[in-house]
Order: C-alpha cells, then sequence, then structure tokens
C-alpha cells in the first residue's frame, strides 16, 4: 500500500510539469472566429484537460459563449471564470449582466463557477474610471447573492490600474502582468512580473492578489528589448510559472491558444501568438512543458520593495553583510545562468515543435502527459521505489 501511495504521489509530480493554475480560453473558432457550439468547446476541454481544470472566459454574452460552455463543463470537474464584458457603451455590460443571471438560474453555479470577473482592462483602455469599475462589481455582487450565491467577483486590469477604492470593491485583485508589453528583456523578465506582484500585495493589505493573465508570444515583431520566440516563451513560462508555484501565487496563462482570427491591430504583430498550444491544437512543446526541479528565482521571495528587511537584523550579524551580499550578488547571477541552461535543454527536445514539425507533439496529446517522462523522471522513479522498498522490506 505505501509503495502504492509513493508511486501515485511520483505520478502526481510528473503530471505537474505540465499543469497550470487556469488558462485564458475564448471559445470562437480558431481560425474564423466563429461562434463555438457545445461539441467544439468540448473538444478544446479535451485537449486542454492534461494542462488544467479551469479556464477563463471574457464574456457570457458575446457569440453566446457563457452557454456552451457551460454546457460542456456539465457533469465534470471543469471550473470556469466567467467575464463580463466593458467598455464605453454600459448597454454592453447590461446585456452580459443580464445572461449572467440568465444562466446562473440553468446550471450549477456553486459547482461550475470559480469566479466572475466584471471587466477586462476597461480602465487601461479609459473606457471607465476606477469608481464605475468598481460600482459595476458592486452590483454584480448585489444580484448574485440575490440569488443565493456567494461566489467571489472582481475585475481584470492591468497592476497600475488598481487604486483603493477598487481594491476595495473587489474580492480579490485580478492583476495582468506582460513584461513583454512593458518592452522587457527575458532576462529579467521574471522578475519584472514579480516585482509588480509584491507592488500590489502591499497596496491589497489582507486581499489575496492573483495573476489574472500573464504569458510571452512566440512569434512576431520585437517590443523594444523584448523578443518573441519559442525559447522566450517557454523560459518565461517556466520562470514564471515554477517561481508562482513556490510563492504560491494563483495566476491564469495567456493564452490557451494560438487565435488566428484575433486582429493584428496593437504595436506588434504578436497578437495571434500568445498560446501555449498551435492553431492545430497541438502542443507547442514537449512534455513536460517546464521542470522546476532546479529552478532558483530571480530574486528572494519577497525580497523587492522591502526596504524595512536590513534594518530588522541583529547587530551581532552586521559584520557579515559585506561578505552576504557578495554571495548573493554571486547566486543570483548563477541562478540566472542555471535557469537558462535549463530552457536550452528544453528547447533543443522542441526544435521540431520550432520548425514547423509537429508528428512529436501530435504523439503527446494523443498519448497524455505520462507518455513523454524523461530520464531524470524515471531515475526518480527508481529512487523512490528502491527508497520505498527498503523502507517495508
Amino acid at each position: 500500500m505505501k509503495l502504492a501511495l509513493t508511486f501515485a504521489a511520483l505520478v502526481s509530480a510528473v503530471s505537474a510539469a505540465n499543469e497550470f493554475h487556469a488558462m485564458a480560453y475564448n471559445p470562437k473558432q480558431l481560425k474564423t472566429g466563429d461562434c463555438p457550439t457545445v461539441d467544439s468547446v468540448r473538444g478544446d476541454l479535451q485537449v486542454l484537460s492534461k494542462y488544467t481544470n479551469e479556464v477563463r472566459i471574457y464574456s457570457v454574452q458575446d457569440c453566446n459563449q457563457g452557454e456552451p460552455v457551460l454546457r460542456a463543463m456539465e457533469n465534470t470537474d471543469w471550473k470556469v471564470q466567467l467575464g463580463l464584458w466593458i467598455n464605453k457603451d454600459d448597454k454592453v455590460y447590461e446585456a452580459d449582466k443580464k445572461e449572467l443571471l440568465r444562466l446562473a438560474g440553468v446550471f450549477d453555479f456553486k459547482k461550475q463557477v470559480s469566479s466572475v470577473i466584471v471587466g477586462n482592462e476597461a480602465i487601461y483602455r479609459e473606457e471607465q474610471t476606477s469608481a464605475q469599475v468598481a460600482a459595476k462589481v458592486r452590483d454584480v455582487k448585489q444580484a448574485l447573492a440575490k440569488l443565493g450565491l456567494n461566489i467571489p467577483v472582481t475585475t481584470s486590469e492591468t497592476w497600475p490600474s488598481y487604486d483603493k477604492q477598487l481594491i476595495d470593491a473587489v474580492d480579490y485583485v485580478n492583476m495582468h502582468a506582460f513584461p513583454f508589453w512593458e518592452g522587457t528583456h527575458i532576462d529579467d523578465a521574471q522578475s519584472k512580473a514579480f516585482e509588480h506582484i509584491y507592488d500590489l500585495q502591499k497596496l491589497a493589505g489582507s486581499k489575496k492578489v492573483v495573476v489574472g493573465e500573464t504569458g510571452w508570444p512566440d512569434s512576431g515583431a520585437n517590443y523594444d528589448a523584448a523578443e518573441p520566440s519559442l525559447k522566450n516563451e517557454q523560459r518565461y513560462l517556466q520562470e514564471f510559472i515554477c517561481r508562482a508555484q513556490l510563492e504560491k501565487i494563483d495566476y491564469v496563462w495567456f493564452s490557451a491558444f494560438d487565435e488566428a482570427w484575433k486582429p493584428v491591430s496593437n504595436a506588434s504583430d504578436v497578437e495571434t501568438h500568445w498560446g501555449v498550444f498551435k492553431g492545430d491544437k497541438t502542443p507547442k512543446f514537449k512534455s513536460p512543458m517546464y521542470d522546476c526541479s532546479k529552478f532558483v528565482p530571480s530574486s528572494k521571495p519577497g525580497e523587492s520593495g522591502s526596504d524595512d528587511k536590513d534594518d530588522d537584523k541583529s547587530s551581532d550579524k552586521s559584520s557579515d553583510k559585506e561578505s552576504d551580499d557578495e554571495s548573493s550578488k554571486s547566486s543570483d547571477k548563477s541562478s540566472d545562468k542555471d535557469n537558462s541552461s535549463e530552457i536550452d535543454e528544453l528547447d533543443e527536445d522542441n526544435s521540431d515543435s520550432d520548425s514547423g514539425s509537429n508528428d512529436e507533439d501530435e504523439d503527446d496529446s494523443s498519448s497524455g502527459a505520462l507518455s513523454h517522462m524523461n530520464i531524470n523522471m524515471v531515475s526518480v522513479a527508481a529512487s523512490v521505489v528502491a527508497l520505498t522498498a527498503a523502507v517495508l522490506f
């Protein structure tokens, strides 16, 4: 029995190397942008089920997204973060809210809906003020409460858009962090994202901070020092997720699929290249998609912006400060090198994906996350079994 439990724990650890807390998902048809059906959503969820059991959508009313998503999730363990769209026209918000309340009378929100997200970057786009979004968050909370639903309600904004009145209105702070759109070099991307997380955690006080969107594109034009590439996408994926797991930060990865239907109208032609999966629904990366076994964060958890910590050190350690600082600098440089080398190893395994060949990816998609255990995981399995046998016998 102990051996079986130990092996189950190992399988769980291997599966975790492909696991995402949640993924951003637009259920529209990937190539055409046509509206989804229950069957098309079920097909998408089947692909994603090896990697996550929670998705975020951005509107329940647009293209009638809410109903097919909830219908496809019936009698499953899937969760969805339901979005209501907000822009300058409040009629759009009212239509989404009306559809949300209708769906609440049809589906089991307590089982399937993990949260409701009122608006997506409406403040950033300068289409609504912080006060207006806060009022809509409270409006939705009251409407759900009348139906006996105590579901977390928030909004989703870029990190600088949050102020006290918005934080007071939401049940948790849902922030977007895109080092790419700040023109950040990949070497500094991990630290940049967590710097913003730490800043918002200070502002949020006791409220939980969740990263509602983060990711990196694999193709398109550079944005200042930020370079889109398959290697950089996987490096940021690995470094962010490993650090988020280490610091217990919930997140939504942007995004599940490359979406060819999206218009290329941003400052860089990368909008169709943010997915973990290609437009044909095959994974861009072989399993495991990331490996946290050797990960070291580029700065210590909570270190960014913590000016008071040195003041709390006892005086008997002051003589060691200089050598500790030098050791820390050396460690930071070493961790960046180790993490980059680790990505290079993973990138070699993904060279076929980068060149357009997806034969291995198709095998991976059909056979599941465990079918491509690497030699390190096999060695771990052998060690665990040997150790367990020694204990038992």
